[in-house]
């Protein structure tokens, strides 16, 4: 079992600084070995209406690795997460994730699959409607959460893993967007996934806010939970060192 970790939601986390670093420049690195990878992909081919977006991609994931996926603006790095989630279809090639069959996954499966994952997202997608409490209670009731003391404990648990316990009662256009970001990723630690796939993450926010919520997620890997984090923020890298995957060309540069 992973490990719990705890983050103070009050501590100041020095800014990112732009090292105005070139794309091109950062270094892929080596995978780690691991006998049972939560993802795998082997020769796969994904495409997005009618267009390869990737072609030939061997990837594999394992438990507490921190893989950011790299690259320029449409070379693949969300549609690449997408297919993770089954949110993109995978047409060619071999690809399994937390055990899936992503070729021949039945409709009626993508729902287990999405709740052994957790997912972050760069545009937040909380429900404006109701509470930071009730977006958090409705995912979990809606993952098979039933006991209203259990959904409580697990909602304040998380909420304060991120320093937030004290926004339960706040709608989400009274929070800032970090904040909203990390009630983002408290949303995604709800049902204790082994992976974690965020894409741009840290996209809309300020220089250090992105950096306070690029140590949450590195927090996270250390936990023993695996991250896949799509970034243009090439910064992060170096202060948060982790795998690094490009996309170019239509192909992962491992």
């Amino acid at each position: 079992m992973a490990e719990k970790f705890t983050i103070d939601g009050d501590d100041d986390y020095p800014a990112i600084v732009d090292s105005g670093v070139d794309i091109d420049s950062v270094q892929s690195s080596e995978p780690q070995l691991c006998l049972d990878p939560l993802v795998c992909y082997r020769g796969v081919e994904i495409m997005r209406q009618e267009h390869v977006v990737l072609k030939d991609v061997n990837l594999s994931v394992c438990p507490g690795e921190l893989v950011y996926l790299i690259g320029r603006v449409g070379s693949g790095k969300s549609s690449l997460i997408k297919t993770m989630y089954a949110d993109v279809p995978v047409l060619e090639g071999e690809a399994t994730v937390m055990g899936y069959d992503l070729r021949h996954l039945r409709r009626r499966d993508v729902p287990m699959l999405r709740r052994s994952i957790g997912i972050v997202f760069q545009d937040f997608q909380l429900l404006t409607d109701r509470t930071v409490y009730a977006n958090l209670r409705f995912v979990l009731e809606a993952t098979g959460w039933r006991n209203r003391s259990d959904i409580d404990e697990r909602i304040e648990e998380v909420l304060s893993r991120l320093g937030m316990a004290t926004k339960s009662y706040k709608m989400p256009h009274e929070l800032s967007g970090g904040e909203q970001q990390r009630i983002a990723i408290a949303r995604a630690l709800l049902n204790s996934p082994r992976l974690i796939l965020a894409d741009e993450p840290t996209g809309n926010l300020d220089p250090d806010t992105g950096d306070r919520i690029a140590t949450y997620l590195s927090e996270i890997a250390a936990s023993g939970v695996a991250v896949v984090m799509a970034t243009h923020n090439l910064s992060l890298i170096d202060r948060f060192p982790g795998r690094v995957v490009r996309c170019e060309d239509k192909r992962l540069v491992l």
